[in-house]
């Protein structure tokens, strides 16, 4: 059995056991990344360089609690929108949004909660008093995004990167955390072998072309999965080939990769044997 804390101060030790002076909570919500992260999604694309440090802070406590980040039930109720509803642009940039959001919950340290509704990107609160509009999943947006739910809820229960070190900084380091200029965060989780993924995530609606990545090794790396894909209902700017990592130092990292970043999108790498 888990017990899960609904908590939302700052108060320590939550979720560390009795016998050295914690409450004994099994996981606490992280409320604090979910705060920051919603209110940075919720703003247009253009100002969203000012509020970079929103989506780096929470990576400063991420390692002091179990955490889980939640998207629960009390952020798509009370005229507060659905998940989709709160993204700024038109329905595509709406759509796109969401898809990064939930790409970038996955990629984050922590446990996950998603509230029923936004994996089909359903427009209307959740009312208790009636069902999901699930004849949403005729029309191919909504549909896509419950696709894209689908495949990075396969390749996290995948790859043991995603969450065999969730609560120890050893299993995420950053690769950039300062582009502010062009909302790019990139970053590497590792599991117990130390076997790596990246993750690139752009906020902005414009592609980034020869992004370049600093990365633990020649590779060679292949993307298994990008938010922008078309099948998800993204405009496809994605990184076919099988990429060999340049023996150019970058970012503290002993290689790069030069790549895509599509529009509103996230990208996973994984170095191939």
């Amino acid at each position: 059995m888990q017990t899960f804390a609904e908590e939302s101060t700052s108060w320590p030790m939550v979720s560390r056991p009795t016998y050295v002076g914690g409450l004994g909570f099994g996981y606490k919500w992280n409320m604090g990344w979910m705060n920051d992260t919603l209110s940075y999604m919720s703003k247009e694309p253009i100002f969203r360089k000012y509020r970079h440090n929103q989506m780096t802070f929470s990576i400063w406590y991420a390692f002091t609690e179990n955490f889980v980040l939640p998207l629960s039930h009390d952020e798509v109720v009370h005229l507060k929108g659905s998940l989709v509803k709160k993204m700024p642009g038109d329905d595509w940039q709406k759509m796109a949004n969401l898809r990064l959001l939930l790409g970038y919950m996955y990629a984050h340290p922590g446990k996950k909660l998603l509230f029923m509704g936004a994996e089909m990107a359903q427009w209307a609160e959740w009312d208790h008093d009636q069902s999901l509009d699930w004849h949403l999943l005729q029309y191919d947006p909504h549909r896509q995004v419950q696709d894209w739910l689908r495949e990075i809820n396969a390749l996290y229960r995948s790859r043991p990167q995603l969450y065999e070190k969730d609560f120890d900084p050893g299993g995420f380091s950053w690769i950039d955390c300062t582009d502010a200029d062009n909302s790019v965060l990139s970053f590497i989780r590792r599991d117990h072998d130390k076997s790596s993924l990246v993750m690139a995530a752009n906020f902005t609606p414009v592609p980034r072309h020869d992004y370049i990545l600093g990365v633990p090794g020649q590779g060679p790396w292949k993307e298994i999965l990008n938010s922008d894909d078309a099948r998800f209902g993204g405009s496809h700017q994605v990184n076919p080939e099988i990429y060999h990592a340049q023996a150019i130092t970058a970012h503290g990292y002993s290689h790069r990769l030069s790549l895509t970043l599509p529009p509103l999108g996230i990208i996973f790498m994984e170095q191939t044997s």
